[in-house]
């Protein structure tokens, strides 16, 4: 059933971009090509597909982490990559926002209890620098770049660039005793 799953959550997604969630019928998702019954098996319910929706979106945003950590660049150019992502992923969509931000908006699905919050998924980037970087570079710089990619989120104002993200996330820090 994943392919029924997965054409059953592109069309919520899709739905869910033309109009808001309490608008968007059962129905209309099933017309994807497969049977009401089987969204309904599949899901429970429209609760089901919504908190289904919620944790395929963080699980995308992580996967679009997972890629900027891994390209083949220095560790501050692969950080501020992190950060555009995380303001790109929150710009375009809402439930990245919602997720990032724990502002839900009333025309997005419930989240539910096991969708992540803004600080499990700061801690999962967070994570995932530590496991993709060298000892060294900075799992903590990693949740740094998502905090300050976050400011530009819930205080929206011109995008920034990559040079000044890099030139913000590459101040080195300072070591415990240093003045």
């Amino acid at each position: 059933m994943p392919a029924a799953r997965e054409s059953l959550l592109e069309a919520a997604g899709a739905a869910l971009s033309a109009r808001p969630w309490p608008d968007v019928r059962m129905v209309d998702v099933a017309a994807a090509g497969v049977s009401r019954q089987t969204l309904y098996n599949e899901f429970g319910g429209k609760a089901g597909l919504g908190r289904a929706l919620v944790r395929r979106e963080a699980d995308r945003y992580l996967e679009g982490v997972d890629r900027a950590l891994s390209a083949p660049a220095q560790a501050a150019e692969r950080l501020a990559a992190v950060a555009e992502w995380t303001v790109r992923a929150a710009r375009a969509q809402p439930l990245v926002r919602a997720l990032l931000t724990g502002s839900w908006d009333a025309g997005l699905p419930a989240a539910g209890r096991r969708a992540p919050g803004p600080g499990e998924l700061a801690r999962a980037v967070r994570d995932r620098a530590a496991a993709a970087l060298t000892p060294g570079e900075g799992p903590q710089r990693c949740e740094l770049a998502v905090r300050l990619a976050l400011s530009y989120v819930i205080a929206p104002g011109e995008e920034p660039g990559a040079g000044e993200l890099r030139r913000l996330l590459s101040v080195p820090t300072r070591t415990a005793g240093a003045r």
